[in-house]
């Protein structure tokens, strides 16, 4: 209650000392200045009040777009903040409150205005215009805001956020898709699993189980098309992934006894060729290493499954992940970071799941969670943030991890949710100059 008076109280001394904006901007508009705060603090951000029709709900989603992107501290502001500031902004007070930024958000013709002030400075840090599709029940409206809450925390904290992503996973048998906060849950396809998004936010490839075989197939999320990738009669093809610039997927398959890592191109015609040489063992869950020159993936050529990395072509196989004597061993899910430096796996732990990353540099594994059953790690654009599964409210949800802090968040709320797959950056569109 006493912060709040306080807050009041500073609110109104701010109307009557306020500094005119046209003092306050001495700076080009686009040209990004950057924030001065202390290093391994997040900076405070303060969203206004914004009072036109869906303004609240604008704000609403970037508020917690930017709690979620776990790099901002977002400062509430009082409903009644919006109208007081007007023309004028005491800076020096708004820093006293732990402001480090200050987010303005005004309608315009085509969407919606972003000023974001540097309280530091007492200047526009940036700002800009960014579209929106006219009716807020449009399917990509909350895209759209998605994309204004990332731009924010870039401009702010020099890393774009994840909000404008989304998320494919499988629940009862079908492949379903979700906005990155948990929003807009539908789904895509009525049978597959094991999805995985192409680099162009476009394609979404998955296994389906049919009566002659497993098959690959890649549907186009806007066209609402399907096509099949891999479809060689009473053979198995599963757990595909994408390279990182779009023209290779990789995948588990075989026709008898165990599976191998097979390379094919991604949407068009092509030559399969195979990657690795299991000898009758189980080689599937590949991922690319960003520059395309390896792949990670999984082998129980040991007897056990292990984590191994080869190069693209089959040849310099090593394992990463080690066995040792007397253990449960069972290490899968490998997914390689989107800046190449680390790759989050799951492990049995005393007969559970857990999961781990390993740096590609040191080669030591860090156990991240201890809470439940958890599975399945998928990195998001940022390669700090996993999708995951876990048991942890009771049944298999899907759930995201912040790897530096260890926060997490449920994403779903379907019992039954499992392999998340998280897509790129979505629905990018040039922004109004």
């Amino acid at each position: 209650m006493m912060q709040k008076v306080v807050f009041a109280a500073v609110c109104s001394i701010a109307i009557a000392v306020g500094v005119p904006v046209g003092a306050q901007d001495t700076t080009s508009r686009g040209v990004r200045i950057g924030l001065t705060y202390q290093a391994g603090v997040k900076p405070g951000v303060m969203v206004l009040p914004a009072r036109w029709m869906n303004g609240d709900s604008v704000r609403a989603i970037i508020q917690r777009d930017l709690d979620y992107g776990d790099r901002i501290a977002v400062v509430p502001a009082p409903d009644s903040l919006g109208a007081l500031v007007r023309g004028a902004i005491n800076f020096p007070l708004f820093a006293r409150l732990g402001v480090a930024a200050l987010v303005q958000l005004a309608p315009t013709s085509t969407g919606v205005r972003v000023t974001v002030h540097d309280v530091a400075r007492a200047r526009i840090l940036e700002e800009l215009d960014f579209p929106l599709p006219v009716a807020s029940t449009a399917p990509d409206w909350r895209l759209g805001v998605h994309r204004v809450a990332d731009e924010v925390e870039r401009w702010v904290s020099g890393v774009r956020g994840i909000a404008q992503t989304r998320i494919a996973y499988v629940r009862d048998r079908q492949i379903r898709v979700v906005d990155s906060d948990g929003a807009n849950d539908r789904v895509l396809a009525t049978a597959g699993l094991s999805p995985a998004w192409h680099p162009n936010g476009r394609h979404v490839a998955y296994s389906v189980m049919t009566d002659s075989g497993t098959r690959l197939a890649v549907r186009d999320v806007i066209a609402g098309t399907m096509r099949w990738a891999v479809s060689t009669p009473y053979s198995i093809a599963i757990t595909p992934a994408f390279s990182r610039d779009g023209s290779l997927i990789a995948y588990g398959y075989g026709r008898e006894q165990g599976t191998d890592v097979h390379v094919a191109p991604a949407l068009a015609a092509g030559q399969p060729r195979r990657v690795t040489i299991g000898r009758g063992s189980e080689n599937m869950n590949p991922s690319f290493s960003p520059d395309g020159r390896k792949i990670v993936f999984v082998s129980g050529r040991l007897g056990h499954p292990e984590v191994y990395i080869t190069d693209a072509d089959g040849t310099n196989v090593e394992q990463l992940t080690q066995y040792n004597v007397g253990e449960q061993a069972y290490r899968t899910s490998p997914d390689w970071s989107p800046d190449g430096r680390t790759i989050a796996y799951h492990a049995q732990i005393g007969g559970i799941f857990q999961l781990f990353t390993i740096g590609l540099r040191e080669r030591l594994p860090r156990q991240l969670t201890s809470d439940a059953s958890n599975e399945d790690p998928w990195w998001a654009p940022d390669s700090r943030h996993v999708v995951f599964t876990s048991t942890r409210s009771g049944v298999a949800q899907l759930w995201v991890l912040d790897v530096e802090s260890g926060r997490v968040r449920q994403l779903t709320r379907g019992g039954g949710s499992r392999l998340g797959s998280w897509s790129p950056h979505l629905g990018v569109v040039p922004p109004s100059e």
